[in-house]
C-alpha cells in the first residue's frame, strides 16, 4: 500500500513512529486546489490526514479510486464526508490525542499573558536596544469568560481561579450544576460579553456556533477586553472582529485559528493591531503528535492485516 501523510509542516511524522516497512510519502506543503489535490493524492491507497487541515468532502473523496482507508488524527474531524466514504468503501479511522485538549488550553493560557504583559513588543524592545514600554495588567480579580464549558473550557476555569480571576461561563447547554463543579457561574450570553476582562472561545464549531462571536457581540465588551480564540476560526466573525482592534473597541485578540488555514501572506491579520497570533498549535506538541502518528501506524496495519480499528464510518 501507498501511504500519503497530508500536512506534516514540520517535517516530523517519521520521528514520532515506527513507519518500516510501510511505503510512505510526507507532504509538508498545503495543498489548497481541489483539482491539484486530487492529482497528487490519487496513487495513494491509505491517506493520513492531520487534523481538519484538508478537507475531504464527497467530491474529493469520490475521485480518489485508489483509496481504501482514511485516518485522521483524532476522533472527530467535521472536514471529512464519513457518508461519502463509507458509500465508496472508504474506511475512516481516527486516533486518539493524549492531552492535546490540554495542550491547547495552555496555548490559550501563553496568548493571555503575552496580551496582558505585552510580551512579544518587550521582547523587541530588548532586541533593538530599547528597554521598559507600556504597562501590564494583572489577572488576578479579574473576570475570565469562558464560551464553552466542555473539557477544555473546565481546564481553562480551573486555571483562571487558581489565578484568582472571577470565572463566568456561558453556552447554549450549560447548567449552574455543571458551572459550579469547576468553580464559575452561570451567566447569560449578554453578560458573558459586558463583564468578562479575558473571554476566551471552547466551542466545537458547528452551524449554531458559527459567527457566534459578531458585531453586535464585541459591542458589548468593555474597551479594556481581550478576546482569546483557540477553538476554530469561523466561531467569531473576523472582518467585525478586525473592525473592533482597528478601532480600539476592544484591547486585543490572541488567536491561535482562522477561517482560512493556512494564512495567505496578504491576509489582513498579518497586520492587524491589538493581537498576539500563531498558526494553530494549540495541540502541536510532543504528547500529541505521539499519539497521533503511533496510532495512525497502529491504524494502517489493522487495516492491512484485514481487522481495521478505531473505525469512525461504520454502520
Amino acid at each position: 500500500m501507498r501511504i500519503a501523510v497530508l500536512d506534516d509542516y514540520q517535517d516530523v511524522a517519521r520521528s514520532y513512529a515506527d513507519w518500516d516497512g510501510l511505503d510512505v510519502e510526507v507532504f509538508t506543503e498545503h495543498i489548497a486546489d481541489v483539482d491539484e489535490l486530487v492529482s497528487r493524492l490519487e496513487p495513494f491507497d491509505v491517506i493520513a490526514a492531520m487534523r481538519e487541515r484538508t478537507r475531504f468532502p464527497r467530491e474529493v473523496i469520490t475521485r480518489l479510486p485508489n483509496l481504501e482507508l482514511l485516518v485522521t488524527t483524532g476522533m472527530r474531524n467535521a472536514s471529512i464526508d464519513l457518508d461519502a466514504a463509507r458509500e465508496h468503501g472508504v474506511v475512516v479511522s481516527g486516533t486518539g490525542s493524549g492531552r492535546g485538549w490540554a495542550a491547547t488550553s495552555e496555548l490559550a493560557w501563553g496568548l493571555i499573558f503575552a496580551l496582558l504583559r505585552d510580551i512579544p513588543r518587550q521582547d523587541r524592545q530588548i532586541r533593538t536596544g530599547g528597554w521598559q514600554t507600556g504597562v501590564g495588567v494583572e489577572l488576578g480579580g479579574k473576570t475570565l469568560g469562558v464560551l464553552g464549558l466542555g473539557r477544555l473550557g473546565s481546564h481553562m476555569a480551573t486555571v483562571g481561579r487558581a489565578f484568582g480571576m472571577d470565572v463566568m461561563a456561558w453556552s447554549s447547554n450549560l447548567t449552574e450544576q455543571r458551572a459550579a463543579e469547576v468553580g464559575a457561574r452561570l451567566v447569560g450570553k449578554d453578560e458573558l460579553f459586558e463583564r468578562s476582562d479575558v473571554l476566551s472561545v471552547h466551542l466545537v464549531l458547528s452551524e449554531r456556533s458559527r459567527g457566534l462571536v459578531g458585531a453586535d457581540e464585541l459591542a458589548l465588551m468593555k474597551p479594556t477586553a481581550y478576546l482569546i480564540n483557540t477553538s476554530r476560526g469561523p466561531i467569531v466573525d473576523e472582518d467585525a472582529l478586525r473592525t473592533a482592534l482597528r478601532g480600539g473597541r476592544i484591547a486585543g485578540a490572541g488567536l491561535d485559528v482562522y477561517g482560512t488555514e493556512p494564512l495567505p501572506a496578504d491576509h489582513p491579520w498579518r497586520d492587524t493591531p491589538r493581537t498576539v497570533l500563531t498558526p494553530h498549535i494549540g495541540y502541536v506538541t510532543d504528547d500529541t503528535y505521539q499519539a497521533f502518528f503511533v496510532e495512525t501506524v497502529e491504524n494502517v496495519k489493522a487495516f492491512a492485516a484485514g481487522s481495521p480499528i478505531r473505525v469512525l464510518n461504520e454502520g
